[in-house]
């Protein structure tokens, strides 16, 4: 999977940056519940050539219902936490996931 980044979005795009948390060696795929503010994505993707990073960004956009192309990653390629910017009709779903049990996302 070609890894999506902030110079592939058109500019008049209405967009909500959100900082996520990735925890690696989870037994699945798993979006929900928050880390000092963050997103956290829990995945089972080793951290090579940026498995992490696409598993993440896709688990983001099967939970929020958006097409993978539409979660762009910001900054954060090889760090855990990541700035990832969704759109702005997802800015509801985003507080949802934040407040509540992690959304499981089966591969």
């Amino acid at each position: 999977m070609q890894r999506r980044t902030r110079s592939d979005r058109p500019c008049d795009d209405a967009v909500v940056r959100v900082v996520i948390r990735v925890r690696l060696g989870a037994s699945r795929t798993v979006v929900g519940g928050s880390h000092d503010g963050t997103l956290v994505v829990r995945v089972s993707a080793r951290a090579v050539d940026g498995q992490t990073t696409d598993a993440a960004l896709t688990a983001i956009s099967k939970a929020l219902g958006v097409p993978c192309r539409a979660v762009v990653l910001v900054s954060g390629a090889t760090s855990r936490t990541k700035v990832v910017e969704v759109p702005d009709a997802s800015r509801d779903a985003v507080a949802a996931l934040l407040s509540r049990e992690p959304f499981s996302y089966v591969e």
